[in-house]
């Protein structure tokens, strides 16, 4: 029979039980041995320490770490300098009476999300069972940008739990009950999906699925199991087509806005799972400059005049036989902050530092900004671009 989520959803009752968790072990005085390898699931089990790459020197993220005690190994067996991270204020204070004079680890009590946009992107993410505990739709796209062009990622994650309950083939949280060293329990809620959503998940927000490693339990009469994953974030941001099908014929010309200012360059999530610029089709009667100001302001929010947008230029290209022409556009001045606007297709507005793009860029929006700043490292698909001369803005 299932339980109910608790109220707040499951993101918020994990990080309840994981503190009780905490709390249980530090009224215990619990003290954990030093880990000898990364244990995946189960103690000597999974793939050695050599699946992460090499570490020296190497800036790492142990995510969810717990009571650090993989993050300590990584920095005295191969010499990484590791920031671990966990929501739970109790296993950071478990951690810090283990391992807080431990030079070259960083302990942070933050939400797994906030700090991966706030940090410097790694060379090396690990996760250690802590992944389904986190909505991936909200995890992932923090995930993709987190990692230096060509870093890894490795996370293991529950396939069946010790009932025998195998994974599912959605995307949803489940029950599963977490018990405690000497009697006690809670229940935690866990995405456990199947390893084709992973590999799915992994592929469409831009890394290259590289191993999934079974990891039976080694007691023949515990059912559980885990995948551990691996995956790279590739060197260059990789465009794609936002749907198997060409674009409507009377779609064909359109604007895409670039926002650049202190705080990055604006992006939103389209319902089709592609990143793009604010911009859309023009309208009968419409001026360049006016398409930019009204589909700024209607999917955003954001207010500019006319005189506020410098046009680029024209990209143009095809898809499947339908000719589509794209004009991109630069936003030199704006008036308000960037927000989900009702019955639009695009949302999740964000700032993205351009070194950080994040990957599935629109195919149009990755040809406007290279047309803007050719050294932007974005594949796309080709696409011819006629610039505009300076004093034929004026009049468009």
């Amino acid at each position: 029979m299932s339980r109910p989520l608790a109220p707040g959803g499951p993101e918020p009752a994990n990080a309840a039980a994981w503190q009780a968790y905490a709390a249980h072990h530090l009224r215990r005085g619990t003290v954990l041995d030093d880990a000898e390898r990364i244990d995946w699931g189960f103690p000597g089990a999974g793939p050695d320490d050599s699946f992460l790459g090499e570490l020296r020197g190497r800036r790492v993220l142990d995510l969810g770490c717990g009571t650090a005690r993989h993050a300590a190994r990584l920095v005295r067996a191969h010499g990484a300098v590791v920031d671990a991270v966990d929501s739970s204020e109790g296993q950071i204070e478990r951690a810090r009476a283990r391992y807080g004079s431990l030079p070259g680890l960083r302990l942070i009590h933050a939400d797994a999300v906030a700090h991966l946009r706030a940090a410097p992107p790694y060379d090396v993410i690990c996760s250690v069972n802590a992944v389904p505990f986190v909505d991936p739709r909200r995890l992932f796209p923090a995930l993709a940008t987190a990692l230096v062009p060509g870093g890894t990622l490795c996370f293991s994650a529950l396939h069946t739990d010790s009932l025998g309950e195998g994974p599912s083939p959605e995307l949803a949280a489940r029950p599963e009950t977490l018990r405690f060293a000497g009697g006690g329990e809670t229940t935690v809620h866990m995405w456990v999906p199947a390893p084709e959503v992973w590999e799915a998940l992994l592929t469409d927000h831009g890394l290259v699925v590289e191993d999934v490693v079974p990891v039976p339990s080694p007691d023949p009469g515990n059912a559980a199991a885990y995948r551990v994953y691996r995956a790279r974030r590739p060197r260059r941001v990789r465009a794609r087509p936002r749907a198997g099908r060409p674009p409507a014929a009377h779609a064909t010309l359109g604007v895409g806005a670039i926002v650049h200012g202190e705080r990055g360059l604006l992006l939103g999530r389209h319902r089709g799972g592609t990143w793009e610029l604010p911009g859309g089709t023009v309208e009968p009667g419409e001026s360049l400059r006016e398409t930019v100001v009204r589909e700024l302001r209607e999917e955003t929010g954001l207010r500019a005049a006319p005189s506020d947008v410098r046009l680029l230029g024209t990209l143009l290209d095809q898809v499947d036989g339908v000719v589509r022409m794209t004009v991109g556009a630069v936003v030199t001045a704006w008036r308000g902050e960037p927000a989900d606007q009702p019955g639009e297709s695009v949302g999740d507005w964000r700032w993205y530092p351009l070194d950080r793009l994040p990957p599935s860029l629109f195919v149009c929006s990755a040809q406007s900004l290279t047309a803007w700043r050719p050294d932007l490292p974005i594949d796309h698909a080709p696409a011819r671009f006629a610039a505009f001369a300076p004093e034929a803005g004026d009049d468009d």
